[in-house]
């Protein structure tokens, strides 16, 4: 895949290489706005509690951990 749209991003698996743990989705990126590139994903923490009890820490990851960007999947390293 030569390129990607941010908003394919959001159906595609977050997978750490190195674990094997699905750490979830993408739910949002952040972009640097002097360079207009995308610096980090963002990942959502998980609903503690059916969300009662607030949710876990969002997982950042840094453009820089990512290995691949496939079809239904992004690979990364370093978490």
């Amino acid at each position: 895949m030569a390129s990607c749209r941010i908003g394919e991003l959001w159906k595609k698996d977050v997978v750490c290489v190195d674990s094997g743990v699905c750490l979830g989705r993408v739910d949002d990126v952040e972009i640097d706005s002097q360079s207009a590139k995308i610096q980090t994903l963002i990942i959502f923490g998980r609903p503690k509690f059916f969300g009662l009890f607030g949710r876990e820490d969002d997982i950042l990851v840094e453009w820089c951990n990512i290995k691949m960007i496939g079809e239904d999947t992004i690979l990364i390293s370093n978490m």
